[in-house]
């Protein structure tokens, strides 16, 4: 496995004939921001970097300090508003995307939800933890596949990234997709990374030219915990950092590492682990079966036309 010096002088080394345009959906904070500034570090600031969250004051903060491109044509550096708990707002977003985006060579995605809670539905019927988790990024690629298949016709990267637990998930219940009736925080924290795998399997059959990664970026030194709906969990992050310190990395290093591992993977479904390595089919719990029956389930979940 290389050195992360190593690491970043492989990233470093990415330089496209054309300004990348990558949209980043969760990086106002914590993997999503890492990824965001190893992007924009890496580009030397001379890329379309659209970064996706809720919160505009932290977007405006991070945008602030990437460096200042030294190209105009194609180059900006821009927050999107958007709760992605909720459906309708990916859908409205996307659609926003795609009309005025020609291509779209990277789409990076980390939402993170921390909860000790049972079933907490959305107006929509999607369990919150599940929503940010699986369904927000299934939307996220469905509605913005028509800029990366452009990005691939014209000869460019085209590629998506989804930040979960790849190896590991566990086996999924064909009957309860959604997990409407056997929810439970352990159930939902087994079902989302091989539901995360099956989604990327699936849009790699329908779409081969383009590339899916799914990884595990193990244990970051992230303020996931600070933000979570419960005080237990609320105080355990002042704890958690000191005692996993040793085992942990800073956001800035996986942000490295998840970039490494997106520009080096080829086109295909890839599985990557915590420094970018490919981890194969380690703990891998899909099934042709499960991954149409979650196709069809999450079609109807999302409320996106049968056709697509």
């Amino acid at each position: 496995m290389p050195s992360l010096s190593a690491i970043r002088t492989s990233n470093a080394a990415f330089s496209p004939t054309y300004p990348p345009v990558a949209v980043i959906v969760g990086g106002t904070s914590g993997i999503g921001r890492g990824i965001a500034e190893a992007f924009v570090r890496h580009t030397k600031g001379n890329a379309h970097i659209i970064i996706i969250g809720r919160n505009r004051n932290a977007a405006d903060s991070i945008i602030a300090q990437f460096p200042k491109p030294t190209k105009s044509e194609g180059v900006t550096h821009e927050f999107v508003q958007c709760d992605v708990s909720q459906m309708k707002n990916i859908q409205a977003v996307t659609k926003d995307l795609v009309s005025r985006l020609p291509r779209i060579n990277f789409l990076m995605m980390s939402p993170g939800y921390m909860t000790m809670k049972g079933r907490d539905e959305t107006d929509e019927g999607i369990d919150k933890k599940l929503a940010v988790h699986y369904y927000a990024r299934w939307a996220f690629i469905h509605g913005l596949l028509p800029a990366l298949v452009k990005a691939k016709e014209a000869g460019e990267e085209a590629k998506v990234l989804t930040v979960l637990a790849a190896g590991k998930g566990g086996p999924v219940n064909l009957d309860d997709l959604g997990l409407k009736k056997t929810y439970s925080v352990s159930n939902a924290a087994l079902a989302t990374p091989t539901y995360n795998d099956l989604m990327i399997e699936e849009f790699s059959m329908r779409y081969p030219e383009l590339t899916f990664v799914h990884a595990y970026p193990g244990l970051v030194r992230t303020s996931i915990f600070s933000s979570a709906d419960s005080m237990l969990i609320k105080a355990s992050a002042y704890i958690v950092p000191i005692l996993g310190y040793p085992f942990s990395t800073s956001q800035e290093e996986t942000g490295e590492y998840m970039l490494y591992g997106i520009l080096n993977a080829t086109k295909g479904v890839f599985r990557i682990g915590s420094r970018g390595e490919d981890i194969g089919k380690k703990r891998y719990f899909g099934s042709e079966e499960a991954r149409k029956k979650l196709w069809e389930h999450t079609i109807v979940e999302t409320q996106v036309s049968a056709s697509s």
